[in-house]
């Protein structure tokens, strides 16, 4: 069995999501004197060696390795894609830039997880009924699965779970294990970001 922090692991930040409302790129905005990107690639770096960025190679490149879209406009299934097709390693963990509330521990336990059900295409988290399918960790073969769906135009990815071996993280579980639900807190919004700065 593998460690949460081996080499055999490779962490995607995906910043390729479109968002007006800050202002700015979200990767950019500011939260608690750095960016929600250096937040997350030092998240990442917590548990991975190999790190790389989905989004716009002229925006990032300076930070990290970066993949694009190989399915662009897709939404989330379009950037995991991509990303599970440019990885080397059998698990890969995918993480949104604007969810800094997450911990390396939480990450640990994911990656733990998906050591564990090796027969697991996915470990996804489900929080009071919702999918968290960007604070999860995907074998590469889920990309089949995905480039199935891209391909037939269905870009949901929540539709995927019920089609293959997913291990689900259920709400009790994260109460159980300790993990606030407030973990999954997407930043998308000046206000939004101000009570995310007041939960760290």
């Amino acid at each position: 069995m593998g460690s949460a922090t081996a080499p055999d692991v490779t962490a995607f930040i995906l910043a390729g999501g479109k968002s007006t409302r800050m202002g700015m790129d979200k990767a950019f905005v500011d939260f608690d004197g750095r960016t929600l990107l250096g937040r997350m690639l030092d998240l990442a770096r917590s548990v991975a060696t190999d790190i790389r960025i989905v989004g716009s190679r002229e925006k990032f490149a300076a930070f990290a390795p970066v993949v694009e879209d190989i399915f662009h406009d897709c939404g989330p299934l379009g950037g995991i894609h991509a990303a599970l097709r440019a990885s080397q390693t059998d698990l890969n963990l995918m993480l949104a830039v604007d969810m800094p509330l997450v911990s390396a521990a939480f990450l640990k336990y994911l990656i733990n997880q998906a050591w564990a059900a090796p027969g697991a295409i996915a470990v996804v988290p489900r929080d009071n009924g919702r999918w968290e399918p960007l604070c999860a960790v995907y074998r590469r073969n889920f990309a089949d699965a995905a480039e199935k769906a891209l391909l037939a135009a269905r870009n949901r990815i929540d539709l995927l779970y019920p089609k293959i071996e997913a291990r689900v993280i259920e709400e009790e579980e994260l109460k159980r294990e300790g993990f606030a639900r407030a973990i999954f807190r997407n930043l998308n919004t000046p206000e939004e970001l101000e009570l995310g700065k007041r939960r760290t």
